[in-house]
Formats: C-alpha cells, sequence, structure tokens
C-alpha cells in the first residue's frame, strides 16, 4: 500500500460536500432550507466557477460553522477520510484562525482567542485509530489588517507543536497594494524561524518576483514555468517546491484544460524545481489525492516515473515529516529487517514447533 503526503490542503475546502449538507440538516436550519436536497448542494459546492475570487467566496460558507464547538466534528471527519479513502501519513491543514474566532468579539478579543483555535485544531487532529503525522500552517489573508497578519505570525512562533509554518492567502492580485507590508512579515516570520510557503504566481495577477527570496515553497506557482521560465533556475538554486493542484486550476478559471499542465512539469523537472502534487480544497473539489495522481497519468501530463518524484518531494518538502526517508523506504528497512531475522531461524526446529 503506498502512502501519501499532502503539503496544501485548506481547512475551510476540506469538508466533503455530504458531511457539510449534512451538517447544515443538523444543526443550521437557514442552510437547510437553502439546500433542501443532497444533490443541488453539491451541484452548487463542487461547479466550477469563472474567477479565483468567486471561488475563495466559497470557503466563507465553511469558514461561518467552523467554530470552537464544531471544529472537533469536521477536523475528525476529515482525517478519518484522509486515513481511509486517501491513505495520507502527513497532512497539513492550512487555514486563517482570525476567521474562526466569534465575529461578536473586539478584534482584539478575536485575536486572543485565536490560540484556541490552534490548539482546537491541534488535539482534534490527533486522531488514534487513524494515525497520520499532522501540522497546521497558519495564513495570514490579504483582506485582514496588519495587526491580525502579524498576530498570526506570532502565534504561529509560539504554537510550534501544532504548526509548522505560515502562509499568504485572499488571493494573489490582491498583495499589490500592501505588497512592502507582507515582505516585512514575511522578513519577520524568518526572523523568529518559521518556515515559509505563500499563495504566489496562482494567477497571471499574482506574480511577485519580491516575495520569493522569502518563500521556502510557493503554493500555485504555475505562471512562473508558464509564464516566467527563466525564474526557474533561482527556485531550483534555493530549493524551492512547487505546491501543484491540478484540479484547482480548472474550478477557478485559470485554466481551461489540465493538459496545459503539462508544460509546467515539464519545464521543472527540466530545470531541477520539485513539485509536490496536492488537492488545495478536496471537498469543493470533490476528489482525493489519488485522483490528482491518475488524472496526470491518464492524461499524460506525467509519467510513472515523474509521479513518484513528486511524491518523494512531498516527503522532502513537508515542514513537520520527522523522518528523513518517506515511508515506503521506511516500510522497505521493516520489511528486508523481518525478512533477515526469518531467514536465520532453524527450519528444523520451526518445523518440530508447528508439528507439536
Amino acid at each position: 500500500m503506498a502512502l501519501y503526503a499532502e503539503l496544501h490542503r485548506h481547512l475551510g475546502g476540506s469538508v466533503v460536500p455530504r458531511v457539510l449538507w449534512r451538517y447544515f440538516h443538523r444543526s443550521d436550519a437557514d442552510l437547510a432550507n437553502r439546500f433542501p436536497e443532497y444533490s443541488e448542494f453539491e451541484e452548487f459546492y463542487t461547479k466550477p466557477r469563472n474567477t479565483l475570487d468567486e471561488y475563495l467566496e466559497l470557503h466563507t460558507l465553511v469558514e461561518g460553522v467552523q467554530t470552537t464547538q464544531t471544529l472537533p466534528y469536521f477536523i475528525y471527519r476529515l482525517i478519518r477520510g484522509a486515513y481511509i479513502f486517501e491513505n495520507l501519513a502527513y497532512l497539513e491543514l492550512r487555514y486563517t484562525p482570525f476567521l474562526r474566532t466569534s465575529d461578536k468579539l473586539s478584534q482584539t478579543e478575536r485575536i486572543d482567542q485565536m490560540a484556541e483555535i490552534v490548539d482546537i485544531v491541534g488535539i482534534s487532529s490527533q486522531v488514534k485509530e487513524y494515525p497520520i503525522v499532522t501540522s497546521q500552517i497558519l495564513c495570514m489573508h490579504s483582506r485582514l489588517p496588519y495587526e491580525v497578519n502579524k498576530a498570526i505570525v506570532e502565534l504561529a512562533a509560539q504554537k510550534r507543536q501544532y504548526v509548522c509554518a505560515i502562509d499568504l492567502a485572499g488571493g494573489d492580485a490582491h498583495y499589490a497594494d500592501r505588497l512592502d507590508e507582507f515582505i516585512e512579515l514575511y522578513a519577520y516570520a524568518r526572523s523568529l524561524g518559521l518556515k515559509t510557503t505563500g499563495h504566489l504566481y496562482e494567477t497571471k495577477e499574482g506574480c511577485y518576483p519580491e516575495l520569493l527570496p522569502y518563500l521556502m515553497r510557493i503554493g500555485h506557482g504555475i505562471q512562473i514555468p508558464l509564464l516566467y521560465p527563466e525564474l526557474l533556475g533561482e527556485l531550483a538554486s534555493a530549493g524551492t517546491c512547487l505546491e501543484v493542484c491540478p484540479t484547482t486550476y480548472l474550478k477557478t478559471g485559470n485554466l481551461e484544460d489540465i493538459r496545459q499542465l503539462k508544460v509546467v512539469f515539464d519545464r521543472c523537472f527540466a530545470a531541477g524545481v520539485d513539485i509536490a502534487i496536492c488537492t488545495d480544497n478536496a471537498g469543493l473539489h470533490n476528489v482525493r489525492l489519488p485522483f490528482e495522481y491518475e488524472n496526470l497519468l491518464t492524461y499524460d501530463i506525467i509519467g510513472f516515473e515523474e509521479l513518484q518524484a513528486c511524491q518523494n518531494a512531498s516527503f522532502r518538502h513537508a515542514f513537520a515529516w520527522p523522518y528523513e526517508q518517506p515511508p515506503a523506504l521506511l516500510l522497505n528497512g521493516l520489511f528486508q529487517t523481518a525478512t533477515s531475522d526469518f531467514a536465520d531461524v532453524d527450519l528444523n526446529e520451526f518445523e518440530l514447533v508447528n508439528r507439536n
């Protein structure tokens, strides 16, 4: 059995349609009345959008119901599905903690409540019957004030037992007017010893080379090989990994055909830039990580050797994977040890014991 790592999954977009619809019908009368039939809701929730901004509006539907009371419910089902249906050994969950706090509180009170959110997500992610190594990435947000984003960076540094990195989300087209501010926050994060990723070069409007030196991984980054391949050498030298989420670009209108990704993979492989294949919003897309792999193979975007390279890269670039090797190599070592131990057994003695 293959075991996988998922480096780019949003907590808000991770809830599969059936689980979310059932929650509405058990706990939210307004949303239940809005979506009386599951088929209607699934169509609305998973259909492609025209733009990234329109797509991101769907996150607010889930953020509003992911509260201190309900987060354990959603996370348990997320972990269960990731273990049983996706064979995940490692999962990084990213989200903006401020957007899970109570909107009835003041900004200062909501900043204080973010620590409770991180604790709840961290504790709820540790499910004994579904053993996955998990960690959190806290997202700054393009539409949140500086004070909140700085507090998110500081919270990440304070909660290292649960948090492995910071991110910047909210649509990369919205960074331009505050670029100096985000550079400052990333520099601050690196000074605190935090690892970094960021939603960047996802859209044609979201290309900011000024941010690249501060990022250890890039969320999406597909416009670099598509429009700015001259930057690939810089990324390869820095050891920067792209988190490519194939289905996302069809859902957001950034690509018209998944086969356009062949250029992305071919140019990255040629330049020596690692790619980790991810789902981004598995619930919104109604897909799981193995499907993303299968789809890329089906459309001849990559071959099996390239797929294995991407899977190995996902563990190599995982911010909180505690081992030097991916699970396959660890299991091979255990198998070889077990085989060696069995070879040392006196087969005559083994036969005698079994007869008795």
